[in-house]
């Protein structure tokens, strides 16, 4: 959770020391160079990304990438595990499970920063239920509640990062709303035949949504790989 906050400051920084020090003041140099010629705010990236929903936008990204990474690494850390012959008892080849040597070994041998990973969560409390039961059943039980449990955690883990993909079109479509108000609020320059102020406005509102939407798609398709 800290590490989780840590890292949101971070972003905070970062993406506003690179607006406030190049995104903004390029924008404005562009579109004051198009308003001294009488044209409309140019379709460069700079202005695209100026606004200040598009920097939100821009935090979140880098918030929920720093979230989906954590979990990869996770993941990766135990991936070797599920290739890896965890109950084999060379000592015992009758059949019968040695359970307080499997779990010794498990401890002994799986890394340290393993032995949290939800598969040898799951194989040592359900090795502990047959240790005291000798029933399979019961055992088949241990696994079923572990792995609800284990699926009820996961689904937790990954609300945060749900949430951000959810929230960032939300972000834009803000934009669109604020862009679509300062448009209509130009209308009576508009009738006199000003549309510069209209057209920037209306630019505010779809270059939001156009970037929040982006985002938005980037991270879902890190979220799902």
């Amino acid at each position: 959770m800290i590490k989780s906050f840590i890292a949101l400051i971070i972003s905070i920084i970062f993406v506003h020391m690179i607006y406030i020090g190049y995104v903004r003041p390029e924008a404005s140099a562009l579109i004051e160079m198009a308003q001294a010629q009488g044209l409309s705010s140019p379709r460069e990236v700079v202005v695209i990304l100026k606004d200040y929903e598009q920097e939100i936008c821009f935090i979140l990204m880098l918030w929920g990438c720093f979230l989906i990474t954590t979990n990869y690494r996770e993941i990766l850390k135990t991936k070797y595990l599920f290739s890896v012959d965890l109950l084999e008892d060379k000592d015992h080849n009758d059949g019968d499970l040695n359970v307080n040597n499997i779990i010794e070994r498990l401890d002994k041998q799986i890394p340290k920063d393993c032995l949290s990973s939800p598969l040898v969560r799951t194989l040592r409390s359900s090795l502990w239920r047959y240790g005291a039961t000798r029933n399979v059943q019961n055992l088949s039980d241990a696994i079923e509640s572990n792995l609800e449990a284990l699926a009820v955690r996961q689904d937790s883990e990954n609300t945060m990062i749900r949430y951000l993909i959810w929230a960032i079109p939300s972000i834009g479509f803000i934009g669109t709303v604020r862009g679509i108000g300062q448009a209509l609020s130009q209308a009576d320059q508009a009738l006199a035949g000003d549309i510069a102020g209209m057209t920037d406005s209306l630019g505010v509102a779809f270059n939001s949504t156009l970037v929040a939407l982006l985002i938005s798609i980037f991270l879902m398709f890190l979220f799902h790989q």
